[in-house]
């Protein structure tokens, strides 16, 4: 295994940074790599771009495969490659990129070495399963040269790009604090005992890079989600939509990443057997003093999905799919000629289909400045989510220092920015 990636290296060494994409034919073939439910998803969009082919596909979960395989048949007109072991995706030179939906301890990795095997990815949310390895997904997409895009698909709809283009052209003045409230309600996922792992499943793949420990059913499937080793919790699977929304809307990659966290939560309501919080309040605060808070509620409530940004000149409130109103000087009704373009039924399920097609188009291009989540902005976005899951395992407020990409004083913090790896899937010390 091993010897596979010192193949990518030499491979990636003798080429040179291409202007655009030039396939055997008109079309991008793809690999996908995870295919569970939100996979189902994605290769319906894939299905629906004619400039794309789903060549191959991947899973450590036999069953998966095979219904994922008669998913893109149905659709294509024939089977594509079936692989359990991503590696051979990768290996296989005439796959021009990858689309990687797997568990969130795979993101990254799995883009690095698709970036050191010539391939363009797509990179589901979070990209990331920490912050320094979402730095070296990163640093490989510079250093090979390669269109890397995160999934967070309100990027690309347009409710979402019209309210964020207004509130950057100063709708609102200058934005002294941003808050977003997710409602989440999930229920408990109980008790499962360690046992020895199902036939269909490839426990050892599945794992892959993170630490070795037992099978439990508990983590096949979804539910891995709540547990530190493959997941980021609620914070970061939905919360990463949420906290993108609010960093995008202050500008992004020119606004860097807040310098002051502190964490509050807890798994309130139930006692079960996963790790991670059901509720947090998180601050990020910047080095300017612009404020971020992020409200993450679970059980009973029907509270709706929000944003709101406060400015000198007044605020916005943002719904989902997109809505907004805006008040302005202190005004007790909406301003009329401010609204969002399109109404949300009309372009709300599409926004996969749109994510991977201007992904699609910024790699025929050979443009990652055509993406609209381009990996270093989805990178920072993530890194608020990481940020606030230190502070709450720490149990205190964390201080940010964005120069040396540490935390100030913190051992324990610090080593929560990364983790050890299983040395047959290990992340590369350099890229």
């Amino acid at each position: 295994m091993p010897t596979t990636r010192r193949a990518f290296l030499a491979t990636a060494s003798l080429l040179g940074t291409s202007a655009a994409w030039a396939g055997a034919n008109d079309r991008l073939r793809l690999g996908v790599i995870g295919l569970g439910s939100r996979a189902g998803d994605i290769l319906n969009a894939l299905g629906s771009i004619s400039s794309v082919e789903v060549a191959s596909v991947c899973d450590p979960d036999e069953n998966r495969l095979r219904e994922r395989a008669a998913q893109v048949e149905k659709f294509a007109g024939r089977s594509p490659k079936q692989y359990s072991d991503l590696r051979h995706i990768l290996d296989d030179k005439s796959i021009d990129a990858v689309v990687v939906a797997t568990c969130n301890h795979w993101h990254a990795l799995a883009g690095v070495w698709a970036c050191q095997a010539d391939k363009h990815a797509y990179v589901e949310k979070p990209v990331s399963h920490n912050f320094l390895e979402g730095e070296k997904l990163v640093a490989a997409a510079r250093k090979y040269d390669k269109v890397v895009s995160g999934g967070t698909q309100r990027r690309s709809y347009p409710n979402f790009q019209h309210a964020v283009k207004l509130l950057q052209d100063g709708v609102v003045g200058d934005i002294y604090m941003t808050r977003w409230v997710l409602p989440s309600s999930r229920a408990s996922i109980g008790f499962k005992p360690t046992e020895p792992p199902p036939a269909w499943l490839d426990w050892n793949l599945w794992r892959g890079p993170a630490p070795e420990q037992p099978y439990h059913a508990n983590l096949v499937h979804y539910n891995w989600h709540w547990f530190w080793d493959f997941g980021n919790g609620e914070m970061g699977n939905n919360g990463s939509h949420s906290v993108d929304i609010c960093h995008w809307a202050l500008g992004g990659k020119a606004k860097g990443l807040p310098t002051r966290i502190a964490c509050s939560g807890g798994r309130f309501g139930y006692k079960d057997q996963a790790e991670t919080p059901n509720t947090q309040t998180t601050i990020w605060q910047y080095g300017d003093g612009t404020i971020v808070e992020g409200k993450l509620v679970n059980l009973y409530t029907n509270e709706p999905r929000t944003w709101e940004f406060y400015g000198t000149k007044g605020y916005m409130i943002m719904k989902e799919h997109g809505l907004f109103e805006v008040y302005l000087d202190g005004a007790k009704e909406p301003e009329p000629s401010l609204q969002a373009p399109d109404e949300p039924v009309k372009n709300y399920r599409p926004i996969d289909h749109a994510q991977l097609e201007n992904w699609a188009d910024a790699v025929r291009a050979g443009d990652r400045s055509k993406l609209n989540a381009e990996v270093e902005e989805i990178h920072l976005s993530n890194t608020f989510c990481h940020f606030a899951n230190i502070s709450y395992r720490v149990g205190r407020e964390v201080h940010f220092d964005e120069k040396t990409r540490q935390f100030k004083g913190d051992e324990e913090a610090n080593r929560l920015l990364t983790r050890k790896y299983e040395k047959d899937f290990a992340m590369p010390e350099k890229v």
